[in-house]
């Protein structure tokens, strides 16, 4: 029997919950900053006023929560690293290419809202994970500022679904059915056209 290979990728030593947590910190960090870069494009190209609103809102929020984090790093004499965020890089990417590819309108805010929220429960995944291990390691400062991102966020991620429910989806209803409706127009019209021509012309054939 042939020995079993060694695997050429070395394991690193199983971290602890705190050095769990600056890992978790630093992603969270990472995801804000990128958010903070992506945002103000999305409240450029949104229609709806409320959901611009809303997008500042949630930038002012990702600051709170960046601010927060480095006072955390400062305690714990950490750095929030350089390591980029996949996962958040990866929700952001396909919000971005979603404004290059859709036209201003209740669709692009819809799409957005879709992809807003998507980002948002991520970041509520990791506040809540963050949370924990900061409560296990008695971080109270960390514990603190991820309970006060984990609440905010819950509510901005209700009050967008709210705004889609109220707004954006019966505005991209209503300009559905009145695209249809001109589709129906057009294709009568060019029927009923085609009708009088086709009656036209054999009149004049009788004549001749």
């Amino acid at each position: 029997m042939a020995a079993k290979r060694k695997s050429s990728r070395s394991k690193k030593d199983s971290p602890g919950a705190q050095e769990l947590l600056v890992l978790e910190l630093q992603e969270i960090h990472n995801a804000e900053n990128q958010l903070s870069r992506m945002v103000p494009r999305f409240a450029k190209v949104v229609e709806s006023e409320a959901l611009r609103k809303m997008t500042n809102e949630r930038l002012a929020e990702g600051e709170r929560i960046i601010q927060d984090i480095e006072k955390v790093f400062d305690e714990l004499d950490e750095s929030p690293g350089r390591k980029k965020n996949i996962a958040a890089e990866g929700l952001l990417t396909d919000a971005r290419e979603h404004v290059q590819e859709i036209e201003p309108g209740p669709a692009l805010d819809a799409v957005l809202i879709g992809a807003i929220q998507k980002t948002e429960h991520y970041c509520i995944a990791a506040w809540g994970t963050a949370r924990a291990l900061a409560e296990a390691t008695g971080q109270k400062t960390a514990a603190k500022a991820m309970q006060r991102a984990l609440d905010e966020g819950k509510e901005f991620d209700e009050r967008l679904t709210e705004l889609a429910e109220k707004e954006v989806t019966p505005a991209l209803l209503s300009g559905s059915e009145g695209q249809v409706q001109d589709e129906d127009e057009e294709e009568q019209g060019g029927q009923n056209g085609s009708g009088r021509s086709r009656k036209r012309g054999g009149s004049e054939g009788r004549i001749s």
